[in-house]
Parts: C-alpha cells; structure tokens; sequence
C-alpha cells in the first residue's frame, strides 16, 4: 500500500514539473516575439495605400467633374442619386484585374487611391466629358486578439481610418486578464519579417503616443495573465480523478 501510495505522488509531480511549460498550459498562445527579434520604434507610415489583388473597391463614377454628386442635376432620382453618393462594389481579382462598366477587365493592383482615379479618369475620358471618379477600398481589415488568442476580432478599417484605442473599444475593450501594459501591434508581411511594436495603455500619460491609425491587415495582439494555477490545476484534475479512484479501488479490494 505505502509502495503503491509513493508511486501514486510521484506520478503526480511528475506531471506537475511537465505541465510547468509555457507550450502546455498556454498552448493557444500566438505571435510569440524570440529575443533577437528586434522591436521596431514606431513611426507612421509614409506609404499611401495600394490596391491589391482580392481588394474590394467601392467605385464612384459621374461626368462633368462630379457635378451630379451635390444632387441638383437634372433628372436625378432618390435612388440614383444614393447610388452615386455610396458607390458600387467591385472585386480586384486574383489577377489584379478588375471588371468596371464600359473599360471592362483592366490592371488596377499597385495603384494608390490618387493615382487609381486619375488612371480611371484618363480611361473614361475616351467615352464620357470629364469624368470624375472616386474609390475607396472597403474590406481593410485589422485582427485583435484577446486572452491568449482565444478570442479574436476581425475590425473593418472604414474610409475615415481607425485608431488603436478605438479598434480595441469597438470588440468590446480589454478583459479582466488582458495586459493593458502590454499590446503587439504586428504590422506588415507576415512571412517576410513582420514589424513589431509595443504599447502601453495602462496610464493616461502613456495614452498620448497610442493614437495611431491602423493599416490593413494589422494584427493587434493583447497580452494577457498566464494564470498558470488555475490551468494547471485543470490539467491535473482528470489525473488527480483517476488517483483518487484508484486508490478507492485499492482500499475496498486489497485492504
């Protein structure tokens, strides 16, 4: 009994020492940093967006230098006039084509906004008197992640742009574990060594440097409390179960 009862306690701390591991009780942890990656100091971006293959573009198209676009043109209706305020949708396709009425299928990828209007703008003129285009991209999208990325946010980027605190504020803010001292901001390729940057959100002083606006496809990863008890505690209570039982089993036949 004593043999069986050590063996038992042993068997325990065993599992306790393997479960002291970071890849055991967080293993839904993501976009670990190693040490000698380095930490990028934060400066905003110079770099006007550009269109890129799977963008959806919002397309906005009238003539006589948007003129129709204040809504006193004659034979406007309630719906057409809508129509022109909001735009129509168009996919960029894997291709970096994009399919628009009138120029059907042409190259758009690596245009910013400016120089996509005024190369529309060009094109149109062959068919239409000064014609005036305005586009925006509609599907930029940052990623937040929460509680050791076992929540996620997918937040859409509108036209007016979006700051940190207002991207985090719109999934609802930080959880009751979440390091408001401690939040990623991973910024570019991922697989081609991605930006990295910290804030700190704790204090109000440290609020005046987090105003910054977002890019697309940023991802926002905000730390949180390892709580290595209670999981370790979830992790053992299965065996700690299959301890007691055995050892009830044990009790009742070989006493």
């Amino acid at each position: 009994m004593k043999l069986f009862k050590s063996f038992m306690i042993f068997l325990v701390l065993v599992l306790l020492i393997g479960l002291n591991s970071c890849k055991i009780l967080r293993p839904s942890e993501m976009f670990i940093v190693d040490e000698e990656h380095p930490i990028a100091e934060f400066k905003p971006s110079e770099k006007e967006y550009k269109i890129k293959p799977f963008d959806k573009l919002s397309v906005r198209i009238t003539t006589n230098d948007g003129f129709s676009l204040i809504g006193v043109g004659q034979g406007n209706t309630e719906s057409s006039y809508r129509r022109q305020q909001q735009g129509i949708e168009y996919l960029v396709e894997f291709d970096g084509l994009i399919k628009l009425p009138t120029l059907g299928r042409i190259p758009i990828t690596g245009y910013t906004m400016r120089e996509a209007e005024e190369y529309l703008e060009e094109l149109y003129s062959q068919y239409y008197q000064s014609p005036f285009v305005l586009l925006s991209v509609t599907n930029r999208k940052a990623y937040i992640f929460f509680n050791g990325a076992t929540k996620a946010n997918i937040v859409t980027i509108p036209t007016e742009n979006l700051t940190l605190i207002e991207a985090i504020a719109s999934t609802g803010g930080v959880t009751e574990i979440s390091r408001s001292y401690r939040i990623k901001l991973i910024r570019g390729e991922l697989t081609e060594n991605p930006e990295v940057y910290y804030w700190n959100l704790r204090r109000l002083d440290d609020l005046k440097d987090s105003n910054i606006l977002l890019e697309a496809n940023d991802v926002i990863y905000v730390d949180s409390k390892p709580q290595y008890i209670s999981r370790a505690l979830r992790e053992v209570a299965p065996y700690l179960t299959l301890l007691t039982t055995a050892l009830s089993v044990y009790g009742i036949f070989f006493r």
